[in-house]
């Protein structure tokens, strides 16, 4: 449950009241009146109502540049109440709240200090469990999982119509990925030994194998952001599924292994474009869309051109793997 805090004039208590009533809030106080006019109120939601009441009342309050809203996580709320009748599956969804999800996901977007200490340690554990096959090593690095963040941005702000959000997203994972690139063909050029480990050969082959851990691993992401499942075990699915080849592709080059490193440059780019089209559509699947009608317009667009365009390019890497592999 949610309880959601609002602050605005006092003349919104009764609509505010009639939303509380419709959605058959667990709870409603109101405030006192100050100074300027203005009342706090208080609702207890639960979270398959919260979208709609937001977006209610943004709708209501849009107007008042004093207004605020803040909503607050509960641990728990008694005396239980059990909800009356079925739900209505046109609001009551398990889905976070869009400005939840925008909110968690913008934070993990950033390119910051700690998000690039993040890529360089993952990728120093990645590159040492690759070359010496150590399986758990590598989870290690998996655990970090670093570009979850950028990714989720990114599919978030096609969904949501976002340029800023898009761009800032595109930008951190772009960085992410060279600062791992340079990094690990920094070790390879000066690791001394042939690399051939079994763990890093596995990571030079795409095939549809690839394409299905790639897609799972996203939607697997996606599904973790809207209805709160563990995320460092979809951190380590994504990090499955870029990280490693991205390490794979600079060992390759570093140790002058072009034919390995092309291999492994295409089970990069194939990942990432499955990643992005799987955490796409689960968005679209459970519902996240702007509020606004205008903005519903540009989303939609935007989402169009997002989605064909990771199919166009998915259809064009299968060509050349089938092609490479022929």
């Amino acid at each position: 449950m949610k309880y959601v805090e609002i602050v605005a004039e006092s003349g919104s208590a009764d609509t505010v009241a009639a939303i509380a009533d419709k959605i058959k809030a667990s709870d409603l106080r109101l405030g006192p009146v100050d100074e300027n006019g203005l009342r706090q109120m208080r609702l207890l939601v639960d979270d398959g109502h919260l979208q709609w009441v937001l977006d209610a009342l943004q709708n209501i309050l849009g107007a008042q540049p004093s207004a605020r809203i803040v909503v607050l996580d509960v641990e728990a709320a008694l005396p239980r109440v059990e909800p009356e009748g079925k739900p209505d599956k046109a609001r009551h969804s398990k889905t976070a709240a869009r400005e939840a999800l925008y909110e968690e996901v913008a934070h993990n977007a950033e390119l910051d200090g700690n998000y690039l200490l993040l890529v360089f340690l993952s990728t120093v554990v990645a590159a040492i469990g690759l070359i010496e096959n150590n399986v758990a090593v590598v989870i290690g690095a998996m655990v970090i999982a670093p570009l979850l963040g950028p990714n989720l941005a990114l599919s978030l702000a096609a969904t949501l119509g976002d340029g800023k959000l898009l761009r800032r997203s595109l930008l951190t994972l772009t960085v992410g990925i060279l600062l791992a690139f340079l990094l690990s063909w920094l070790i390879g050029l000066l690791w001394p030994d042939p690399l051939t480990s079994e763990e890093l050969m596995s990571r030079t082959r795409a095939g549809l194998d690839s394409v299905a851990l790639a897609l799972a691993s996203g939607a697997a992401a996606a599904l973790s952001l809207t209805s709160g499942l563990s995320s460092v075990l979809v951190g380590v699915m994504v990090a499955v599924a870029l990280l490693p080849p991205t390490t794979t592709l600079g060992l390759m080059l570093g140790q002058g292994h072009y034919g390995l490193a092309t291999g492994a440059a295409l089970l990069l780019a194939l990942n990432i474009i499955c990643v992005n089209l799987a955490t796409k559509l689960v968005f679209l699947f459970k519902g996240i869309q702007p509020r606004a009608g205008h903005e519903k317009q540009r989303a939609r667009r935007a989402m169009r051109i997002y989605v064909l365009g990771w199919v166009i390019l998915l259809a064009l890497l299968m060509l050349v793997i089938y092609a490479r592999v022929t």
